[in-house]
């Protein structure tokens, strides 16, 4: 059993920051991929960002020089850090870690935490 849990949301103005955190723990041998996502409301959700276990981050075109994510592999923990925070930034975001057991691999989410921007 793995449980997956974010932290970090809230409320903040135009051109402020944030720092989200998910920490996975239980059963867990290795992770490969840790990503955030958000959902807006009315939209689908999107990927945000994805760390893989060597460090290779990618981004989405829509935040690309403002969040960056970062992981901590001793605390099974992703970080998505948000600078100059725009109103079209908030939405629930979401973190994903695909998590290995020993036996199988799985994607385990967390349940959300809401990011809103507004002045």
């Amino acid at each position: 059993q793995v449980q997956v849990v974010e932290s970090g949301g809230g409320l903040v103005q135009p051109g402020g920051s944030l720092r989200l955190s998910c920490a996975a723990s239980g059963s867990i041998v290795s992770i490969a991929i840790m990503a955030w996502y958000r959902q807006a409301p009315g939209k689908q959700r999107e990927l945000v960002a994805t760390i893989t276990s060597g460090d290779s981050t990618d981004y989405a075109e829509s935040v690309k020089g403002r969040f960056t994510i970062s992981r901590d592999n001793a605390k099974n923990t992703v970080y998505l850090q948000m600078n100059s925070l725009k109103p079209e930034d908030t939405a629930v975001y979401y973190c994903s870690q695909d998590v290995h057991n020993g036996i199988y691999r799985g994607r385990y989410w967390g349940q959300g935490t809401q990011v809103t921007v507004s002045s």
